[in-house]
């Protein structure tokens, strides 16, 4: 019985939008350091602060993907796959298209990078 209450709680989860997963998304953004973004975004952001971009990315600074209508996605990496992760960080100040699968988890939203373009 207990096995099927798992499940049952899982299932309603799920349903409820407290976790989301979709397979085959794709992003097409800006890869930004967040450390820096979300302190101050105005400056944060396009040529000017690539190399601080690299810098925090080298450190392993959280990075994401802005996208053109504002939206921010936290890259992930695929564990089994770190490639793609690997390859949008060194975008950094670039603008690159990111595929993988968007989850979202207590409002925030990110992208497991399984490629980029």
């Amino acid at each position: 019985m207990r096995p099927m209450r798992l499940t049952t709680v899982a299932a309603m989860v799920l349903a409820a939008g407290v976790l989301q997963v979709r397979a085959d998304d794709s992003i097409t953004g800006e890869v930004v350091d967040l450390s820096c973004y979300l302190h101050h975004p105005e400056t944060s952001k396009g040529a000017s602060h690539k190399k601080c971009a690299e810098t925090c990315a080298k450190k392993g600074l959280p990075m994401g993907i802005l996208t053109e209508d504002s939206q921010v996605f936290l890259l992930l990496e695929d564990h089994e796959n770190p490639k793609g992760y690997a390859t949008a960080v060194e975008g950094a100040a670039k603008t690159v298209t990111v595929e993988g699968k968007k989850v979202t988890q207590g409002g925030m939203n990110g992208i497991v990078v399984e490629s980029v373009k």
